[in-house]
């Protein structure tokens, strides 16, 4: 008797839709990919050239996706703006869930409501470097205390600069600039932390180098944030769209004791090109050239989890904390204002966008 396979879906084909739907097609063994769904023509033609034929179902509707029979979980790539929306409609139809990032634009507890109150269902946002395997080696040794006690964080996601404009079309859903791009920082800074660790302030500050018209979608190109601890530490992050390179995401954990560092020097292997003009080496174009086997991964533990019934390798709330502490850097970055919380994580002072 073959063993069971998840009988899973795909709504959304954008970049990243694309690149789960052929994953879970390809390379996720315990996955059957069963359907996939778009509202957008050219998707649509694209999944039925290249999903179609291996009989997967193709829906223009995501609620016909949730009914499409022996349907069991569901990925949510769609656009960010319906994340949440999305994940709460494939709960009530009793299905597991993975989400892409960021769990929603605003701090939405209604997943984590709605996910509470069918247990049995696995609902997972997915953070892509939590299932790389440089980044959990060094949560690895920072949690056998090599470095002591773990005080500040430094961490950037910077992407090569896209003179297409692609991002342009997205940037009204995208939730700017720290839920687009820092949010895995941000999810990484509580990882290292501790997922309890309270924010005592935001403060973060911005400038539009190569695409002055975000400034209309109050967003930015380039942008630094500050996040103090209630427990005396310190998250510095930087993220930016204008790399000239390729995708540079690096990682410093300072300790008491030592540091641990996460791809400092970026590189697509270990080959260097000796030239007259000197020794060099190529680094990832994009971000999934970077973690590609972390996306597989994470495909995988979550399939894991469905068919197994197994502890899910990180929580929900943890997704609604990351955005919540995203949004409060966007509106600092906006503002201008440095935002304090008490202990329960209210304001202690108010700034508005």
């Amino acid at each position: 008797m073959a063993p069971a396979k998840l009988k899973i879906a795909c709504a959304g084909l954008g970049r990243m839709g694309k690149r789960h739907a052929l994953h879970l097609l390809n390379i996720v063994p315990r996955a059957e990919l069963v359907a996939v769904s778009s509202p957008d023509g050219e998707e649509l033609q694209w999944a039925k050239q290249q999903l179609e034929p291996f009989g997967v179902t193709v829906y223009q509707d995501y609620d016909q996706l949730l009914k499409h029979e022996g349907l069991q979980a569901v990925v949510i790539a769609s656009m960010t703006s319906v994340h949440a929306e999305q994940t709460i409609r494939a709960i009530k139809a009793e299905k597991h869930v993975l989400c892409e990032k960021p769990l929603s634009t605003s701090v939405d507890v209604m997943v984590v409501d709605a996910a509470k109150k069918r247990p049995h269902l696995k609902v997972m946002c997915g953070f892509s470097r939590r299932f790389d395997d440089s980044y959990r080696d060094a949560w690895n040794k920072m949690k056998a205390g090599m470095i002591g006690r773990p005080s500040i964080f430094r961490s950037q996601t910077c992407d090569k600069l896209d003179t297409t404009g692609f991002f342009l079309k997205f940037v009204e859903q995208s939730g700017g600039i720290f839920i687009d791009s820092s949010i895995h920082d941000i999810d990484l800074a509580l990882w290292f932390f501790g997922q309890d660790s309270k924010v005592k302030s935001v403060v973060a500050s911005g400038i539009t180098v190569v695409q002055p018209s975000l400034r209309k979608h109050r967003d930015r190109d380039n942008a630094v944030g500050i996040i103090e601890f209630s427990d005396d530490r310190i998250a510095y992050l930087y993220c930016s769209r204008m790399m000239a390179a390729g995708q540079e995401d690096t990682t410093e954990i300072i300790g008491t004791k030592g540091k641990i560092t996460v791809n400092m020097e970026p590189q697509v292997n270990l080959v260097n090109i000796y030239e007259p003009s000197g020794i060099r080496r190529e680094i990832p174009q994009t971000y999934y050239d970077r973690f590609k086997k972390a996306f597989v991964t994470e495909a995988n533990e979550f399939t894991a989890a469905c068919l197994d019934n197994l502890k899910l390798p990180m929580e929900l709330t943890a997704a609604v904390q990351a955005v919540k502490i995203g949004c409060v850097l966007q509106e600092s970055l906006i503002t201008g204002n440095k935002i304090s919380l008490d202990e329960t994580g209210c304001r202690a002072e108010k700034a508005k966008l």
